[in-house]
């Protein structure tokens, strides 16, 4: 990352960089939070299986 950031900074094209920095940044805040999302869809498929289990260990009682 330090040749990259020393080749920017020898053009004087600290604009580039900055913008590249902050691509980098939102890339991965993104990723974290669509892994996240994906677990939080587990979780609740996982909450759902589980009351469909108690659900029919009761039995239809209405």
């Amino acid at each position: 990352m330090q040749p990259l950031i020393t080749a920017f900074a020898a053009k004087a094209d600290i604009a580039h960089l900055a913008l590249l920095m902050w691509a980098l940044g939102a890339s991965v805040l993104a990723a974290v939070a669509l892994r996240e999302l994906g677990r939080a869809v587990r979780r609740f498929d996982d909450f759902v299986r589980e009351i469909a289990r108690f659900n029919a260990l009761l039995g239809d009682e209405t």
